[in-house]
């Protein structure tokens, strides 16, 4: 998530969903900005051309290496959502809950710190939901903000 295409743009929000195709992802990604938006209290920015970023972050690893990158956020893809939650990568006791709720969640995969949705008639919403305040929790108290 650190390359050239996540750092943040000038590009609206609204103006990059109005361009989601199918129209049934466009509409769906309506729905997570929404949720987004009320979980983390946050306006979105895109995060190169495609991720909807809801806060940010920077940190140094221990290789030295400094990253500035989004809390949280998703990308309406033609095939899959891509949600993107760091904190269930970042901290185990997190990780542990959240394998508890995908279990709940329907019909989705996963990748290092990645949620991959089909459409959002496949999964229960409010259990998104959940799993995206915990992973915000996580993050604001890993990461907080300075």
């Amino acid at each position: 998530m650190t390359n050239a295409q996540t750092t943040i743009t000038s590009h609206a929000v609204e103006a990059f969903l109005q361009t989601v195709e199918p129209p049934a992802k466009r509409d769906e990604g309506r729905v997570l900005d929404a949720m987004f938006r009320r979980v983390t209290g946050q306006t979105p920015r895109m995060w190169g051309p495609s991720i909807i970023g809801y806060g940010e972050y920077r940190t140094t690893y221990d290789s030295g290496r400094e990253v500035h990158t989004m809390r949280t956020g998703f990308s309406p893809k033609k095939a899959k959502h891509s949600l993107y939650l760091q904190g269930g990568y970042s901290d185990p006791s997190t990780a542990a809950a959240r394998d508890e709720a995908l279990a709940r969640l329907g019909k989705h995969s996963t990748g290092k710190s990645c949620l991959y949705v089909n459409k959002l008639a496949d999964i229960d919403l409010s259990v998104l939901e959940e799993i995206i305040a915990a992973d915000w929790q996580t993050m604001q108290r890993l990461f907080p903000e300075g």
